[in-house]
Formats: C-alpha cells, sequence, structure tokens
C-alpha cells in the first residue's frame, strides 16, 4: 500500500480540504520534494470559488519551498536532501513553446490551436504543492538550489508573485527615468512596485485603498500613493504627471475597472502590461484606445518558471535589493490550511501573504 502524506484538495467549487493522498510516484525525470513552506495564491482563490476550472480532487498550490526527497533515475545536478525551490511555472525545456523563449506557455499548443498557460502545472493539470510532497516534473529544468543563511520565508515568494510582479514590469519594458503607475498593491502588485524601481523607474505612484497596503507599497518603492476611494485615480495621475500620463502602466488585480483606468493614464505609445487573472470578458472603451490609434501597446504576462528565472529571483533576495519578506503576515501549519483559506479568501486581518509550514 502506497505510503500517505496530508495535502490539501480540490472537491467542488467552495470547498478545498485538507485530506490523505498517496505520496506521488516519481519518473526518471522527476523528483520528489518534501515540502517545508508554501503559500497560498490569489489563484488558488478563484478555484476555490469555481472562477477558474480544476478537476475535482486535484492537490492545489503552486509556490513549492521544500527539499528534495528523491530524485528520479535520469536527473543529475541535484542530490537528495538539498533545499530548492522550484517555480510555480515548470516548463519542460523542449517544447515549441519553450524553444521560442516563452515557457510559460510550455505544452500549451495543439492541432485546433493554441490554449494558453500551458507551462502552469502545479495546481492546474497535475498535483500541486499545499501538501506534505510534491512531484516536481523536468527536475533539472525546475529545480533550484537554495543558499545557506537564507531562510524559507525570505525565498517564499520567489515560484511566483516576485517573478509575476517582476514580469509586470519587465514586460512593460521600463526603462530609467520611466514614471510607471501600479494599479492594485496586493502581493503580485507589491512584487510589480519593487521590480519597477529596480529596473530604473524614478517617479512609480501606486493605487490602493487598504492603509497597510499603501504604507508597504512605500517601503517596496513607491513615490506617491493614491487612495482610489478618496480621489479618482485616472484624474489624479494625469494631473501629477501634467497631463503626458505614465510611460508604463501596471494592472495587478483583474477587474474592468483597474484595467480600463491603466489603459487611460497610459501616455500615447505607453505600455499597459496587464498582470490580472480575469474571470469576466474586458472591454476596451474605444476613446482610452484612442480608436487603435494611439500606439499603446497592451502587454500580458504568466508568471516566468524554471530554474534560471529561479536563479535570478534568488539572486535578487541574497542581494539584499529587495526585501520581501514583509509580505509574510500570517503563519499557519499545513493541518490548520482550510483555516488559512477562509482568512485569505475573504482579505480579514491585514493580510498580504500566508507561509504555510509542514
Amino acid at each position: 500500500m502506497a505510503k500517505k502524506m496530508k495535502a490539501a484538495i480540490f472537491v467542488e467549487k467552495g470547498r478545498i480540504v485538507l485530506d490523505d493522498k498517496p505520496i506521488p510516484d516519481i519518473g526518471p525525470n522527476d523528483a520528489l520534494v518534501r515540502v517545508t513552506t508554501t503559500t497560498i495564491c490569489g489563484t488558488d482563490v478563484h478555484i476555490l470559488k469555481g472562477e477558474y476550472p480544476v478537476a475535482k480532487g486535484l492537490t492545489v498550490g503552486h509556490e513549492p519551498v521544500g527539499i528534495i526527497e528523491k530524485l528520479g533515475s535520469a536527473v543529475s545536478g541535484f542530490r537528495e536532501g538539498q533545499r530548492v525551490i522550484a517555480g510555480a511555472i515548470t516548463p519542460s525545456g523542449w517544447s515549441h513553446a519553450c524553444l521560442c523563449g516563452c515557457g510559460s506557455q510550455d505544452g500549451a499548443g495543439t492541432k485546433h490551436g493554441w490554449q494558453a498557460i500551458g507551462g502552469w502545472k502545479f495546481g492546474n493539470t497535475i498535483d500541486g504543492c499545499q501538501a506534505e510532497y510534491v512531484r516536481v516534473p523536468d527536475a533539472m529544468a525546475n529545480l533550484a538550489p537554495i543558499d545557506d543563511g537564507v531562510s524559507d520565508e525570505q525565498v517564499l515568494m520567489c515560484p511566483d508573485i516576485m517573478s509575476t510582479g517582476f514580469a509586470g514590469a519587465e514586460t512593460g519594458g521600463v526603462k530609467i527615468g520611466d514614471t510607471v503607475a501600479v494599479f492594485a498593491q496586493g502581493p503580485i502588485g507589491l512584487c510589480a512596485t519593487a521590480g519597477a524601481k529596480l529596473m530604473g523607474a524614478t517617479r512609480i505612484i501606486t493605487v490602493d485603498t487598504v492603509p497597510a497596503r499603501l504604507e508597504m507599497s512605500k517601503r517596496m518603492g513607491a513615490d506617491i500613493v493614491v487612495d482610489f476611494k478618496k480621489e479618482n485615480p485616472v484624474e489624479t495621475i494625469m494631473r501629477l504627471t501634467d497631463g503626458r500620463g505614465v510611460d508604463v502602466a501596471i494592472e495587478a488585480l483583474g477587474t474592468q475597472t483597474t484595467f480600463e483606468s491603466a489603459l487611460r493614464v497610459v501616455r500615447p505609445g505607453g505600455v499597459l502590461s496587464s498582470l490580472g487573472v480575469y474571470s469576466t470578458d474586458l472591454h476596451i472603451p474605444l476613446d482610452a484606445f484612442a480608436a487603435g490609434l494611439g500606439d499603446k501597446s497592451i502587454r500580458t504576462s504568466l508568471c516566468p518558471g524554471g530554474k534560471e528565472r529561479m536563479r535570478r529571483m534568488l539572486q535578487v533576495i541574497a542581494s539584499g535589493r529587495a526585501d520581501l519578506g514583509g509580505l509574510v503576515t500570517h503563519r499557519f501549519k499545513l493541518e490548520q490550511i482550510e483555516e488559512a483559506y477562509e482568512l485569505f479568501a475573504n482579505q480579514r486581518d491585514g493580510v498580504l501573504k500566508i507561509a504555510i509550514t509542514t
């Protein structure tokens, strides 16, 4: 009989429960990682609410920090007992998408066309990491070692929200001297703010309404914060830029309102960098889009993954150039994960990110 482990399992819309599952078997290219710390993502809440479909019985979660328990027979360059992370996106490294430089879309192509986000496997198409163990596919392409002296919490943001938030700034093409607006200062928006600063933006305007998030935004690099409940963010940003608009607007929430506001503050020739996960169709206003003639670009990003991306994120943490440890506001044991979901899904008690330890 296969040995059992505890895992957070999607049962049905509105229910993710902790239950027993067999410890995963691994193939020659895989690694079995004993999860020491993980977290809950906004995308997991979309799954919980039935806004993003996954198979019933799937283990959820896509942000693993842990220790290699077992290596597949074809895996080299790693050792059992080594501390590692794996990205939320686990590209194979050999697909058409990977070889085109877009590993986040790994495996997405079919003879019928393209299905997006194929590189996101954990908690989407294979069992995820809100569990005691997780199988990491294509381990040599996806595992990244953690240096001694760096804590799990220090690197917990690397697999997803740090990589995603930084991608918002990178895809937006932020340059030295740019003015950047970031709409929403949840965990990903905060990382987008930090990424924009690292890339050379010299004026960063952030939009939210939660006082603790606006304060954290300043710590991440915001120069000006705008409370959208106290003032119209579009009018304020246009006034602050003397009517010019911003070079890059990053949308980090996934709503029509924030998407449209971001589009309205982008200067002619500027970029709207979209990070939000949208659960309904978007409408592009004719005037904000200048009837398609405003030279504006709309770019989307899925969290970059793979071991090289994780190495880069770990280097940023090790260098001290971005300190994201403050984003962990709550801590729970895996046995308490249902309670943790209730807190996170309802955004109570000033929660930003939750560290789940096994």
